[in-house]
């Protein structure tokens, strides 16, 4: 894991803070790629050990965040069921986390959303069930923006200071 945080704050280093918004946009988005408990943490690294803004970096992980789950929200309102399915086809052990999602969903509406941005593997996949069962934007946008604070918080904070005891 050391050698990922290492790569990843080597390339925002390299290529700046558009690297950055694109590689946590891609995260939230769910594409393979680095997770966000190697990307989020090097970010704190980076921060610890640079001229790099905590509050800046920080609101720019939860822009890059919301925007990427707004993004798989749209995904999941217009072909959510038939890619879900697909989905539970091609990787059978993704089939708990989604209907746990979907059992989030069903018992706290958009207030589930929320929850489910704090649960691993379950907030990966809770803006493809958001969009499918068509919970409103609005709401949506709001849960997911406090959630994904929260998360972004505790592991960009948690690099940070795994840091800062390093040096």
């Amino acid at each position: 894991m050391i050698n990922n945080v290492n790569l990843v704050v080597e390339y925002i280093l390299k290529y700046g803070i558009i690297f950055l918004f694109f590689i946590v946009y891609l995260e939230y988005l769910n594409l393979p790629g680095l997770p966000g408990g190697v990307i989020l943490p090097a970010i704190g690294v980076l921060i610890a050990n640079n001229e790099y803004s905590f509050f800046g970096m920080f609101i720019i992980s939860v822009l890059a965040g919301v925007l990427g789950s707004i993004s798989l929200y749209y995904v999941g309102y217009y072909v959510g069921n038939p890619l879900l399915e697909w989905i539970k086809k091609k990787f059978p052990k993704a089939k708990g986390s989604i209907d746990k999602a979907f059992d989030f969903s069903k018992r706290f509406g958009s207030k589930g959303v929320f929850v489910c941005r704090l649960l691993p593997v379950v907030r990966t996949i809770v803006s493809l069930i958001s969009g499918t069962v068509k919970e409103d934007i609005f709401e949506f946008t709001i849960y997911s923006t406090m959630g994904i604070a929260i998360w972004n918080l505790v592991f960009i904070f948690g690099g940070y200071i795994t840091s800062k005891a390093l040096l």
